[in-house]
């Protein structure tokens, strides 16, 4: 095959089918998503594989995962594919076929505001646009496996030192947004809403609501600040909505950075500053070895603005 047809090729089919297989982490979600059979893509990758003489994807009995010398390709492949789609918008004035993106986050209200931000922005008739609100560890996995461009997360002087460790190890960075001042979010009729500022020792009757985060469920990987003081009542939940909601129904309460938005939260949720804990740097995670697409940049311009 002449390099032009592979270059045609690898635009066309091979580049989408590995990135596409990094991203949803099976070659079954893969092939559904693709609209290929299970065997037509496993060929493609062998095929591509052989091509480039490396291996691409490790094979095991649990599946697969993304080799060091993989998590280059693929890189590189996405920096060419969304290259390629810049062009055609510009010369010959298609829209480059149907955009991707995803970004992984904490349950963070500013982060859900810029996502309806960009789609307003980018304003085409087609795209496949994924937000992921999930636990902490699979932010870091998602973006480590190149399943989303971005992760949004916190650190502070409690968990610094762990996460930063993690990132290092899956070649990621962190960069910080703002600096925020942690918060307590209670209900508007919580016997401490007329508080001007809330201590530790006020909350220790009423039930501490928090994310669970699933296997990694350690205090370094929580999406609230942690006290070093131990809690009589915890409740964990998967999803905002049913977070509030107890907030609201047994007085209970949760600690975030303040930034609170009405139309998701509901007027019923009020946020008070929270006393002797230490600020919660709130940032986003990228790859080392990948490339922030011009969504990407989108995506964060837009989000920077609710902290300004």
């Amino acid at each position: 095959m002449k390099s032009r047809d592979k270059i045609k090729k690898f635009l066309a089919y091979d580049g989408k089918v590995a990135i596409t297989v990094a991203e949803t982490g099976t070659i079954t979600e893969a092939a559904n998503k693709l609209y290929i059979s299970q065997p037509s893509l496993t060929n493609a990758i062998h095929e591509l594989e052989k091509e480039m003489n490396i291996i691409i994807f490790n094979r095991t009995n649990k599946g697969i995962s993304i080799s060091k010398e993989g998590e280059d390709f693929l890189g590189y492949a996405r920096q060419v594919l969304e290259q390629a789609a810049i062009l055609e918008d510009k010369y010959k004035g298609n829209n480059g076929g149907k955009k991707q993106f995803c970004v992984s986050t904490q349950h963070y209200s500013f982060a859900v505001n810029a996502f309806v931000d960009l789609i307003k922005k980018y304003g085409q008739d087609e795209y496949d646009f994924s937000l992921r609100e999930t636990q902490t560890y699979e932010i870091i996995e998602d973006v480590a496996r190149l399943r989303s461009e971005i992760g949004i997360l916190f650190i502070n002087d409690f968990n610094e030192a762990v996460i930063r460790k993690i990132l290092k190890s899956y070649e990621l960075e962190f960069h910080e947004l703002f600096t925020a001042r942690p918060h307590v979010f209670i209900s508007r009729k919580h016997p401490l809403a007329g508080n001007t500022v809330i201590t530790n020792e006020e909350l220790e009757q009423y039930p501490y609501l928090s994310f669970e985060q699933g296997e990694h469920n350690s205090f370094y990987f929580s999406e609230e600040i942690f006290s070093a003081s131990e809690r009589k009542k915890n409740i964990r939940v998967r999803d905002r909505a049913t977070l509030f909601n107890l907030l609201i129904g047994l007085n209970g309460y949760t600690v975030c950075s303040g930034v609170i938005d009405k139309k998701l939260n509901g007027k019923d949720i009020i946020a008070v500053p929270l006393a002797d804990e230490s600020d919660m740097r709130i940032g986003y995670i990228t790859h080392k070895k990948g490339r922030i697409s011009g969504l990407g940049y989108t995506y964060l311009e837009v989000l920077k603005k609710y902290f300004e």
